[in-house]
């Protein structure tokens, strides 16, 4: 298994990490709050948070090795469930933040589309390329992903029209003010059930023997034997460390970001450049799987957690912030317009729903057309995606 015998620095990170983030936390309550700098406070939060989530990310990927060599699967189709995994301090954080600020979650939660897909075009430009400058992508990317991006790409679409006619004509149960919890609750409820259908079909077509895209099978004859597995024991124990350091770390990041999008108010920038920053905070999880498995050479499991980072926004993440943030109107932990509805139809809510709409549409047409990208489809992507953050940032 490959990390199996590359030292405990994981561990380290997580103890340390940890130690940090544990003295951040108590410092302000056996010294005082006045005694301990806010920015002292907020950086130990955020350099012990990031440890941590470093920490959690290669022990996710310990199991997700070990699940892969237990189960034959495709080194992506692995990478995908550890992505899966790695969306849990992104989920803790948006929850905290859904509950305090239901607007401003939901425009967070959208914001991790744009920045998951800049990360994913910058990230193309360090695939290994072949004499051409091409770097080919692995079948599951191409053949399931492609059909995600497509299918993110209608949604946005059509959810961005149809809040903007909302909003112009006054129309529906709510008058055009917003969504309410039904909305909330259908929509979130299809589009996890995209995710479910998508996540069986890449196990069932891309793992096990005679695999579609099963590329590495004689590689795997003609080498050296192979080692053995790990038991199910410590690839749980290892699935469950992660996790729970996960949320930890994401907790710790979250803190972090939320004192340093209050000093961005406080000092007159616009909201949507404070949203930004929680939406990339809100990606640590992801973005440190990417650069872990980037380090250790599995660029499937990397390239996983970036597509991953895409594709799963739509399907996972926010349909859960939309029902969770049903859920938090029902139970009245956060207040609902005279109208009933929930999520405001404003200029922030629709724009980050619309602009989605290009980056998904390029994505599809980028990957889908020949199972490659290139340097030509590298620049295109991040000029693209690099413009859609920068109007939302500036003009949003």
């Amino acid at each position: 298994m490959a990390g199996a015998s590359e030292g405990n620095g994981w561990i380290k990170k997580l103890v340390g990490g940890g130690a940090v983030v544990l003295a951040a936390t108590v410092a302000p309550k056996v010294l005082g709050h006045d005694a301990v700098p806010v920015w002292l406070h907020a950086l130990a939060l955020g350099l012990g948070g990031l440890a941590v989530v470093f920490g959690s990310c290669e022990a996710m990927i310990k199991s997700v090795e070990g699940i892969g060599a237990r189960l034959g699967l495709n080194p992506f189709v692995a990478g995908t469930m550890g992505g899966l995994a790695s969306n849990v301090p992104e989920l803790v954080m948006l929850g905290f933040v859904l509950a305090a600020a239901p607007r401003v979650g939901f425009i967070v939660t959208c914001l991790t589309l744009h920045i998951g897909a800049l990360a994913l075009g910058v990230y193309s430009g360090f695939l290994p390329k072949d004499e051409a400058g091409h770097s080919r992508l692995p079948d599951p990317l191409v053949k399931i992903n492609t059909d995600l991006f497509a299918a993110a790409a209608g949604v946005f679409l059509g959810l961005g029209l149809v809040m903007i006619m909302l909003r112009a004509f006054g129309a529906g149960d709510h008058g055009g003010e917003g969504l309410g919890v039904a909305d909330l609750t259908i929509i979130g409820a299809a589009l996890l059930l995209v995710q479910v259908i998508s996540t069986v079909e890449l196990v069932r077509r891309f793992s096990g023997k005679g695999a579609e895209g099963a590329e590495g099978e004689k590689e795997k004859t003609d080498g050296p034997p192979a080692e053995a597995p790990p038991s199910w024991g410590s690839i749980a124990g290892f699935g469950v460390v992660g996790l729970i350091a996960s949320v930890v770390g994401g907790h710790a990041v979250g803190d972090f970001a939320d004192v340093l999008v209050e000093g961005l108010a406080a000092r007159g920038y616009a909201e949507m450049v404070g949203a930004l920053l929680l939406a990339v905070f809100a990606s640590a999880g992801a973005f440190a799987m990417i650069v872990t498995s980037h380090s250790k050479k599995m660029f499937d499991v990397a390239l996983a957690a970036a597509a991953g980072q895409v594709s799963q926004v739509p399907f996972v993440v926010l349909p859960v912030a939309m029902i969770l943030l049903a859920i938090l109107a029902v139970t009245g932990v956060v207040p609902t317009a005279a109208s009933g509805a929930v999520l405001p139809i404003d200029l922030e809510t629709t724009s980050v729903v619309v602009l989605a709409f290009p980056p998904m549409l390029m994505l599809w047409k980028a990957i889908q057309d020949d199972g490659q990208v290139n340097r030509v489809e590298t620049a295109a992507m991040v000029c693209v995606f690099g413009i859609v953050v920068y109007l939302l940032a500036v003009h949003g």
